[in-house]
Parts: C-alpha cells; sequence; structure tokens
C-alpha cells in the first residue's frame, strides 16, 4: 500500500472530531479508484456530514417526503469531485472543476440526476434550483460556519411552502440549526487540514 493510499484510507474512514459519518460506499471506491487526494475526500466526508444533519433536520421538521434524502447525500459526498482533475482548486479558486466533476461522475456510471451536483453546488440561484440543490449548496457553506442570507431565504422560502408555516418560523428554525451545525466548523476545518491536497 503505497503512503497515499493509507492517508486516503484515514480521511475516508478514521474517527474525526466531530465524528463524521462515512461516505457511501460507492462513492469512497470512487475516490480509491481515481486516487483523490486526503483533503479531498476529508473535505467530502466534512460536507456529507453536515448534509447528513440538514436532510434529518427537514425530514423531522416537514410532514411528508419533501426531500430526496439519498439524492442530497450522494450530492454533498461528491459536489467537488472534479477537483481530482483540477487539483489547483482544492487550494485555490476556479470553477472549472463543477463541469469537470459532472463528467466524470457521468463517465462513472453514475446517473445524471445525480451527477449533476458537482454543478450545481455553486448555482444555487439558479431558478430551477431544488430544495436538494439548496441544501447540497447549503451543507457546502456550512461546514465552514460560512453564512449565505440569500442562499438560506430560498430554503426558508421551500421549506414555508412545504409545512404552510409563515417563513419568519421557518427562519428562526433554520437560522437555530445551522447555528449548531456551524459550532463545530473549527474541528472540521482542523481535521480537513491535517490531510495533505
Amino acid at each position: 500500500m503505497r503512503p497515499s493510499d493509507d492517508e486516503l484510507a484515514r480521511a475516508l474512514h478514521d474517527p474525526a472530531d466531530p465524528p463524521l459519518h462515512p461516505l457511501p460506499q460507492a462513492v469512497a471506491d470512487l475516490l480509491r479508484t481515481l486516487d483523490a487526494p486526503p483533503r479531498l475526500a476529508a473535505h467530502l466526508r466534512a460536507v456529507h456530514d453536515v448534509a447528513r444533519s440538514l436532510v434529518v433536520w427537514v425530514e423531522a421538521h416537514c410532514p411528508g417526503p419533501v426531500v430526496d434524502r439519498e439524492a442530497v447525500l450522494f450530492g454533498a459526498a461528491t459536489h467537488d469531485i472534479g477537483k481530482v482533475v483540477h487539483p489547483a482548486e482544492l487550494s485555490g479558486p476556479g470553477s472549472l472543476h463543477e463541469e469537470a466533476g459532472r463528467e466524470l461522475l457521468s463517465a462513472h456510471g453514475f446517473p445524471r440526476d445525480l451527477c449533476r451536483f458537482a454543478a450545481t453546488h455553486a448555482l444555487w440561484t439558479d431558478p430551477g434550483a431544488t430544495l436538494e440543490d439548496l441544501l447540497v449548496s447549503t451543507a457546502d457553506k456550512v461546514w465552514k460556519n460560512k453564512r449565505v442570507p440569500d442562499l438560506e431565504d430560498l430554503v426558508v422560502a421551500r421549506l414555508a411552502e412545504a409545512t404552510g408555516r409563515p417563513r419568519w418560523e421557518e427562519f428562526l428554525a433554520l437560522d437555530e440549526l445551522l447555528g449548531r451545525l456551524g459550532a463545530d466548523a473549527d474541528r472540521r476545518l482542523a481535521h480537513q487540514a491535517s490531510f495533505r491536497p
């Protein structure tokens, strides 16, 4: 086993502080196949974990099936996978990884409706953005305690539509959740930084 394989395995499976749920097996397998940078794997795992908390909360908060849990979790687990192709974007700005990620996932046989998250996680202002798209985008911000009011307003609107409750009530509930999730951001950032890019 190469040292990079061992470090990738640690990023994918080792306990973390705060504790992080594992990525879906198909995604972990793909990251190993691609020899993904360990820091990318750690990042995807952190965002996936926050997305899981968001979905669990939405499912408990809203009556009936409002969100596609598996789509959100897959989207969060793969949203930056195109950075395997564009590694400079691991530590610097850039959007080339977005379309590259969609193409990479498609080339590995994943369904088109799931591949989209690699490209849509930065396009949450698009009028066609679904609640699933918005939750992946929110997880990609809140994992590091970045709050984006315009994005959160879109989520609040979708929640108010689903529950019939006033927007202000949905805002307060979401704000409380995002505050709790953001509280662990420094520990998640430190965990990610412990892996090489």
